[in-house]
């Protein structure tokens, strides 16, 4: 409480009590206001887009081709190379490149855009050279875009013909192997803008004539279709001889969403496909009618386009009798044969599948060919869009985008994407000329959230149509492993993971239906690296953020998250105190936008608070209400410097430099420090800094030491030993304490205050009080110095701050006192709560598949949790659709190769009971009776438990993976669909001009009875 300054700070809050008023957040009007603000962020992408889409279709109109046409553009890979003379290489002359903080300091031209050709293209070939030429006119519409909206990131053209164009111009970095594997028209956006959604079942071929190479390539064509199908899309894959197999067999008679996690579930089982037999085709396509066909009335798919993808190496047939039953006349369902190896012997009877079925035939040869075969059948899917004209925009779900690293890694994105079409009116074939599209970061949106009017506990969230989360602050998409790596369905995480109490997924379920509303649950946060618990009651409001498929959420927790006060100070009083050395704002806060003008950037947001409050910058976009909230808080805080420089002055306390640093910390983001000692003799220098993300302001959360005061009874201090540190050098204890305004449940907590102080330091200040005893000689009967006790000091928690064996400082107390702690938990004295973690990543062991292993006690569990951040929980496959088993492996590590894999994660964390202040208690262990006594020491959340020495004392709910593969998750569906259209030119089908005189005659009476039609 000295160092703190917390009396001192309490008490000048109460000077303002009666001049401050208290209001109750409306959380409803709160939602709908940060609508409204994303919805413009959006839109504002959406027609800079939208330019770019007008500027290419119209420079494509005036465009001739030419074959012959030469034409050196800026090629990504080869700009600013030099051949061994010193020359310029070929499409690689000099490219002005200037690093850009926008960009995170990556060397950009801002002026020009590059372009980037996949490996396996020739970077002359005459449709790419007159495709770049072209679209050289975009270059002045995304220099005018970045200049209209300067929070505008990385602009693009994907070209059909596979070239990419992007601004600002970047120099692309081959890997290892000379290879650049970026082909746009295989990311998300592309897909999505360029065709409607679809259903797809994929028939592989794996007759004993796809022996060898054959099979190896089907396996390919099969990965690449997978490549091409986003998350509004559903599949599933048979491979058929004389019989119907399908790849994952949970999945009989169904199909899947297309989300990451299922197209890699799939890819896992291609390897298992082999050769055998002979094909039945007619059986093969008529199971995949018939699923396209029963899936299509759930009405749980795309409910749009369907299509049949056919790999293999030939068919004897035409199997017209099948499509006459299930596909004709309407032909709602397309064909796509791909024709695997040089043979053409059964070619045509493909060709004509294709062509009497609105598909598309592709022959590939060879590996090298599966690309470029595979994306045709895009460009097929896309006709009706085309000929309708329909520019629909669509938004992606969040991704990492490596190219822009934040100094927290990489960061989060949606991408804004629209087709672009061929105006020209020689043809109804319907041309894509390809997709543009913009980059949104995830932070952009952050800085919208009014945090300070969130609560301590509060946030923010937003969901996509799928019910995949765009941002939480729960969700992690990066895992560490020496560097920090995406994890595998990062960009797949359902809301429904994160807010795992909502069992019947009530709030998801409104929130993905685009509804306005409410919801109240009871929650368990979890803190601290996942051990630590804090349990609250939330209060959700939620709407849809119009012209987009996402919806915004907000989360208010009850009692003082759901109040907010408004104190006045002058302006003159307000700017003097901020502008203090001691004074920083939360970097991640927005007081004002300084990123909407290029003559902003370089402000700080102090600066840009005074020049707007004093009138010499009015257009500039600053919150006012949380800037005279700021200013409130740092008149308010001001005295705290002088109280500190004071203690820091007297040479007779902390002679010993024990209490290193005093903090504190208000609702509207501001923070004042004291260095007791000089920075670099701190014993932990991250806290307080960007590298310390629980301990600091950030834009979805407040500092840990923050919330965790806050749930403490007004006026204690909660003290820990932050986990950072604890498992290494176990080197400082941190103590805080929260300031509430008035004097009940209602009022706000206005701020926390607390110090850093050396373990050993805190450990003396302990062991001195321990041997003070109340008998009038001063000696202690019995003390912690008696070999026949042990002494340990515990927070709320359970984990030891204090024992006389340095090396369990840290550790849960279990794991030292384990009988003694299940004494506490039977007593009541604690209590222990079940935590899941749906995001969690556990080693699997090559070859571990078969062995199952129980789930150990809570205390080895928590032991194990500290010390592996429990990536050793791992999901069992017992068998392909057996039961799968949490466990937790206890036994001696198999040899072999490890890999990370998704799993869902149960384990325990454990909290004291508040209303026990002194309990004792007696532990039998072999006839042998133990006691211990653990008491509460006062304004703390610490207990001190002593144990004699007399006595040595030393299952998940199963679940089906098939269900859950199965199961489908409401959603909503795209609005815009385009799955056919009549003037469709079905006889460009993929060769289809050099079709056999036969099959042409087969094929016009089918074409003259649809045209009839």
């Amino acid at each position: 409480a000295k160092y703190s300054g917390s009396q001192l700070l309490q008490k000048k809050y109460k000077e303002f009590e009666k001049s401050v008023r208290v209001e109750e957040i409306d959380g409803m009007k709160l939602v709908k206001n940060l609508a409204v603000k994303m919805e413009e962020v959006f839109r504002r992408k959406a027609e800079a887009t939208r330019r770019l889409v007008e500027a290419a279709e119209e420079a494509h109109h005036q465009h001739e081709d030419n074959p012959d046409l030469q034409y050196e553009y800026f090629n990504a890979v080869l700009i600013n190379e030099v051949d061994e003379e010193g020359n310029h290489v070929e499409l690689g002359g000099e490219f002005m490149l200037e690093p850009n903080d926008h960009f995170n300091n990556l060397s950009v031209n801002l002026s020009l855009s590059v372009v980037q050709v996949p490996t396996n293209m020739y970077n002359k070939d005459p449709d790419i050279v007159n495709g770049v030429y072209w679209s050289e006119a975009l270059n002045k519409v995304f220099v005018d875009n970045f200049e209209r909206d300067p929070t505008l990131t990385w602009q693009y053209f994907g070209s059909a013909k596979g070239f990419f164009r992007q601004y600002p111009g970047v120099k692309w970095h081959p890997d290892e192997h000379g290879v650049i594997g970026f082909d746009c028209r295989n990311r998300k956006w592309y897909i999505q803008a360029a065709t409607s959604p679809k259903d797809v079942v994929i028939l592989v071929d794996v007759s004993g004539s796809m022996k060898g190479l054959r099979l190896t390539i089907a396996r390919q064509t099969v990965s690449s279709i997978l490549d091409t199908l986003g998350d509004d899309d559903f599949f599933n894959i048979i491979a058929y001889n004389q019989e119907i197999h399908y790849v994952e067999p949970c999945l009989n008679g169904t199909l899947v969403r297309a989300d990451r996690a299922n197209k890699d579930h799939f890819r896992e089982h291609l390897d298992k496909l082999f050769a055998k037999g002979i094909g039945l085709l007619g059986e093969a396509l008529t199971e995949a009618f018939t699923i396209l066909n029963d899936f299509n009335q759930t009405g749980h798919g795309s409910v749009c386009s369907q299509a049949i993808m056919l790999v293999t190496d030939g068919a004897t047939e035409m199997y017209d009798d099948v499509f006459e039953k299930y596909n004709w006349p309407e032909r709602k369902v397309r064909i796509f044969p791909y024709l695997i190896g040089r043979e053409s012997a059964f070619a045509d009877n493909l060709k004509w599948m294709a062509c009497a079925n609105k598909g598309y035939f592709s022959q590939i040869s060879t590996l090298a060919d599966v690309q470029e075969n595979v994306m045709r059948y895009l460009h097929v899917m896309s006709r009706p869009k085309v000929i309708d004209h329909e520019h629909d925009t669509v938004w992606t779900e969040a991704y990492v985008d490596s190219a822009l690293n934040d100094k927290g890694g990489p960061s989060l994105m949606t991408t804004v994407a629209m087709p672009v079409f061929s105006t020209k009116n020689e043809t109804n074939q319907g041309i894509l000329l390809g997709v543009v599209g913009t980059d949104i970061p995830l932070q952009e949106l952050m800085k919208l959230i009014p945090k300070h009017m969130l609560g301590i506990h509060g946030y923010a969230f937003a969901i996509t149509n799928n019910g995949y989360i765009l941002t939480h602050p729960d969700l992690r998409p990066l895992y560490q492993e020496g560097q920090k790596r995406r994890k595998p369905n990062y960009s797949s995480v359902d809301l429904s993971e994160v807010e795992w109490e909502d069992k019947d997924d009530i709030l998801r379920n409104a929130m993905v239906n685009r509804k306005t509303g409410t919801f109240s649950m009871e929650v368990k946060k979890t803190v601290d690296r996942g051990r630590r618990v804090l349990k609250m009651h939330n209060d959700y409001y939620y709407t849809d953020i119009k012209g987009t498929p996402f919806s915004v959420g907000v989360a208010l927790s009850r009692g003082h998250g759901k109040y907010f006060f408004r104190g006045n100070v002058s302006i003159e009083a307000g700017l003097r105190d901020l502008e203090q050395p001691d004074v920083a704002l939360a970097d991640e806060w927005t007081y004002c936008n300084i990123e909407e003008e290029h003559e902003h950037r370089h402000l700080t947001q102090i600066q840009a608070i005074k020049l707007f409050m004093t009138g010499r910058r009015p257009h500039l976009k600053c919150d006012r209400e949380l800037i005279q909230e700021v200013l409130f808080d740092a008149v308010v805080t001001a005295p705290l410097e002088a109280y500190w420089t004071g203690l820091a002055l007297n040479k007779s306390e902390n002679s010993d430099k024990g209490v290193e640093i005093a903090f504190l910390g208000t609702r509207t983001g501001l923070s004042r420090t004291n260095l007791f000692v000089p920075a670099d003799q701190l014993s932990n220098q991250d806290f307080l800094t960007a590298e310390d993300k629980e301990g600091v302001f950030n834009a979805d959360h407040f500092p840990l030491w923050y919330k965790r005061a806050a749930e403490q009874v007004p006026g204690t201090f909660v003290y820990s030993m932050p986990f950072s540190t604890a498992l290494e050098n176990k080197s400082v204890v941190l103590a805080s304490t929260a300031i509430q305004l008035l004097d009940d449940r209602k009022s706000p907590i206005v701020a926390a205050v607390g110090i850093q102080m050396k373990l050993e330091f805190f450990q003396r200040k302990f062991w001195t009080a321990c041997r003070q005893c109340t008998a009038l000689d001063g000696k202690c009967s019995i003390s912690c110095d008696s070999e026949d006790i042990n002494c340990y000091l515990i927070d709320n928690n359970g984990f030891i701050l204090v024992t006389e064996e340095h090396s369990q400082t840290g550790l849960f107390f279990g794991e030292v006192e384990g009988a003694v702690m299940n004494k506490l938990l039977q007593m009541g004295s604690f209590k222990r709560i079940t935590l899941y973690d749906y995001q969690a990543l556990c080693k699997e062991y090559a070859g571990s598949s078969d062995s199952a292993f129980t789930l150990s006690d809570p205390f080895s569990a928590f032991k194990w949790l500290l010390t592996e951040l429990h990536l050793k929980l791992y999901v069992v496959v017992s068998s392909l659709c057996g039961s799968v088993q949490l466990t937790l492996y206890t036994a001696q590590r198999p040899r072999g190769k490890t890999m990370m894999v998704p799993c869902d994660t149960e384990y325990p964390a454990f909290v004291s009971e508040r209303t026990i202040k002194e309990t004792t208690g007696n532990i039998e262990c072999d006839g042998c009776m133990r006691s211990f006594v653990i008491q509460q020491i006062p304004s703390s959340n610490l207990f001190m438990v002593v144990v004699d020495n007399k006595c040595d004392c030393s299952s998940v709910p199963p679940s089906l993976k098939c269900d859950r593969l199965k199961f489908q998750k409401d959603r909503k569906k795209p609005e815009s669909c385009h799955p056919f259209h009549p003037e469709e030119n079905a006889m460009e089908c993929g060769s289809a001009t050099q079709l056999s005189s036969p099959l042409t005659a087969a094929l016009l009476p089918l074409v003259a009875a649809t045209v009839s039609r």
